[in-house]
Formats: structure tokens, C-alpha cells, sequence
């Protein structure tokens, strides 16, 4: 099983929201940015504004799994960021699955051809 490759620094998220392109919905935003590497790097981050922790770690741990799913199809050389919102720790991974599968094919980073 391949394993996600975390975005861990600040300067990192900083600059994938500034310079990445943005893509939102009620359950998710995902945030893509071109990288030079030819992995894709994902980072989760959940606001103080989302419940208390234990709702922020649900929402987390609902969009990892989400993006675990569809992580084979996704093209490389991205970083993402994937932030919660408001619904996020109200619904199911299937229904965050839906969103960001979406979300990835408005961006261009999902591959047709699943392998």
C-alpha cells in the first residue's frame, strides 16, 4: 500500500495558498500547486473555527481516507492541501470522496486511465 507524503513545514502551506489554485466546495477545499518532485504531497489542516478537536481530528482522518481512495489516480508532481469546512465532520468519507474527486478532476490531476 502507498503511503501519503505529508506537508509538514508552515512556509510550505504558506506558499501553496498563495500561489496555488483553489477549488471549494460545502465539505472541502483543495488547494494544488505544481512541485518539482514527481510525488504529490498532501497536507490536512482543519481551522479552530470546525468544532472542538475531537470533531477537527474526525474531519481530518475522514479526508485522509477520502484522498486514500483516489490517491492511485492522482497525477504527480503536486502539492496539496486539503482544508476542512463547516460539514466536514458531519458526513461520511464516501461523500468527501465525491467532492474531492471532483474537485481534483476540475483541477486537471486525476488521471482518465485507473491503474
Amino acid at each position: 500500500m502507498e503511503k501519503i507524503v505529508p506537508i509538514c513545514r508552515n512556509n510550505d502551506f504558506r506558499r501553496i495558498y498563495s500561489r496555488g489554485k483553489s477549488f471549494v466546495t460545502p465539505v472541502v477545499v483543495v488547494y494544488a500547486l505544481k512541485n518539482r518532485t514527481k510525488n504529490v504531497r498532501v497536507g490536512i489542516t482543519t481551522s479552530k473555527k470546525i468544532g472542538n478537536a475531537v470533531e477537527r481530528n474526525r474531519s481530518r482522518r475522514v479526508i485522509r481516507e477520502a484522498y486514500r481512495g483516489l490517491m492511485s489516480r492522482v497525477k504527480p508532481g503536486f502539492d496539496l492541501v486539503l482544508v476542512a469546512r463547516g460539514r466536514t465532520p458531519h458526513v461520511k468519507s464516501t461523500e468527501v470522496a465525491r467532492h474531492l474527486e471532483r474537485q481534483l478532476s476540475a483541477a486537471g490531476l486525476l488521471r482518465e486511465d485507473k491503474p
